[in-house]
């Protein structure tokens, strides 16, 4: 009876609040402009810097240490990032340490607040919605990791679409239990959906708002207590969602959000004893992560992607836009970015590749098709670009010198969109293999041709790299598409002439925990 009752109440209630958020959204937009944001994106400059606070136990923070940003684009300090050192960090460590192991939430504890967290998303992807509200996101990306607003705003309509997927009953769904017949009367199995309790999650430069915000809020749903670092370079704009989050009912002592150098992450990861860390960046850090917390972490790490297009040449124009897409789009800063293409024979009679060189020099700084690259000098892609020249019979396809006529400062690279040919008898040799297959986190791939008897060598290249992310096998001849996807493996495998290796369909988020295979026609 007491549950029916208050059930009723909650009824009652639900529009009165909703209603009042609104109103209270209408008023404070025409008050204050966007109600959540402490800065506006056009801005922050040298002249008037911005500074990202932590959160913790429900506050948000200064610390006495300071990190400066340099805007990428012009190297003004226009950015200053209060960070914590080792000293500390207890703070979070406490409050870590006071979420239980079974969570704030679970099936059995305070489960109103699953619909609680479809409330807060169906608020969020209202105000993502706003066409004021993600200029605001897209412009903010776009000064941190600068991108094309076309690429910029696509990470605010993904977020905004995960959220609007996750309002209403939907996070109490994804919490879904199975029951399983016993062996006798009175005897079944149950099984739940359980939180991990106090968890981290670390995330990279180079999605400033999709890839923490789908984390945390995947974290949130089932009930566990994240503490979030973000790279610091671009840690602003999670820091003004997070405002906008707490701006739309998310209870501000769920989230720790802390800026800090590694080793002070790491440190904190060890004295808190979270028992899950979630760890999207480089390779070498997640190896040690692995050992350091005894493989009570999940990751992705690097990724050297390829692309292999199959016998039968279609649709010309639309493979080299994919193509010069997959390698070059936010400047090749992708985890899933093309960096090695397999040609068919039949495509290297096409004109192919002139038509990707094409592609690649109608990108320019002024409208950030291409850009900074923010982890790679130029000086570091440069050399590896003469490196790779000194193979016998390798050549350079297209670009391969530095930009011109910019003020990007050196601690960051820039350089025109790169594509250097080396022929795939000489990728395989011993000498050769590891310095063709290093992962340049910026514009630039290898491309190799083959014939249809030197397919098992395009398989044995693929096999013998280590990070494998994303694919692409680009045909619609069944029986080759079997061949090459029965002989290899990925993260995610895309197939079919509209194969690429970038921009993951959100049918994946359903999938993300398995081998991925997309077919496109």
């Amino acid at each position: 009876m007491n549950r029916i009752l208050a059930c009723r109440e909650l009824r009652a209630r639900a529009p009165q609040t909703a209603l009042s958020w609104f109103s209270s959204l209408n008023i404070s937009r025409s008050v204050h402009g966007l109600p959540f944001a402490t800065v506006e994106a056009e801005e922050i400059s040298g002249s008037q810097p911005a500074e990202v606070l932590n959160l913790v136990q429900g506050k948000w923070k200064k610390t006495a240490r300071w990190n400066t940003i340099l805007d990428p684009l012009n190297g003004e300090p226009f950015i200053k990032v209060c960070e914590v050192d080792e000293t500390g960090i207890q703070p979070f460590v406490e409050s870590l340490s006071k979420c239980p192991k079974h969570g704030l939430h679970n099936p059995f504890k305070a489960p109103e607040r699953y619909l609680m967290f479809g409330d807060i998303s169906a608020k969020a992807a209202h105000m993502l919605s706003l066409p004021k509200v993600s200029d605001f996101f897209t412009r903010l990306i776009q000064r941190v990791a600068p991108k094309s607003y076309q690429q910029a705003s696509g990470e605010v309509y993904v977020t905004q679409k995960f959220l609007e997927n996750f309002a209403g009953d939907q996070v109490r769904f994804l919490a879904r239990s199975f029951g399983v017949p016993g062996n006798h009367l009175g005897q079944q199995s149950h099984g739940f959906r359980w939180p991990y309790g106090p968890v981290a999650i670390v995330t990279p430069f180079n999605f400033p708002l999709e890839i923490p915000v789908l984390q945390l809020m995947g974290a949130l749903y089932m009930g566990n207590k994240p503490i979030l670092k973000v790279d610091s370079k671009v840690s602003i704009v999670m820091e003004q969602m997070m405002r906008l989050l707490h701006y739309c009912g998310l209870p501000i002592e769920d989230v720790e959000f802390i800026n800090s150098d590694g080793k002070t992450m790491n440190k904190l990861l060890l004295e808190a004893n979270t028992r899950m860390t979630l760890f999207t960046g480089s390779s070498r850090v997640a190896e040690k992560l692995a050992l350091d917390l005894k493989g009570r972490v999940k990751l992705e790490d690097a990724g050297f992607d390829w692309k292999i297009l199959g016998p039968d040449v279609q649709e010309e124009d639309y493979v080299a836009w994919v193509c010069d897409q997959d390698a070059y789009a936010c400047s090749g800063q992708k985890c899933s970015a093309q960096s090695m293409l397999f040609i068919h024979e039949n495509w290297s009679k096409t004109s192919l590749l002139s038509k990707m060189k094409d592609l690649a020099e109608r990108r320019n700084l002024e409208d950030l098709t291409i850009g900074p690259v923010l982890t790679v000098t130029t000086e570091t892609m440069l050399e590896h670009k003469n490196k790779l020249l000194q193979i016998s019979g390798s050549k350079l396809l297209f670009g391969g010198e530095p930009l011109k006529n910019h003020s990007i400062p050196p601690i960051y690279g820039a350089i025109e969109p790169t594509a250097i040919y080396v022929p795939l008898e000489e990728i395989l040799k011993g000498n050769n293999f590891d310095l063709v297959t290093r992962e340049i986190f910026g514009p630039f791939q290898v491309v190799t041709d083959y014939r249809s008897d030197q397919l098992p060598l395009v398989l044995d290249a693929v096999e013998r790299m280590h990070a494998h992310l994303t694919a692409a096998v680009v045909s619609n001849d069944p029986l080759f598409l079997q061949e090459v996807i029965g002989n290899s493996v990925n993260g995610t495998t895309y197939a079919g002439l509209r194969a690429r290796t970038t921009g993951a369909p959100q049918n994946h988020w359903s999938v993300q925990n398995f081998l991925n295979f997309s077919y496109f026609m």
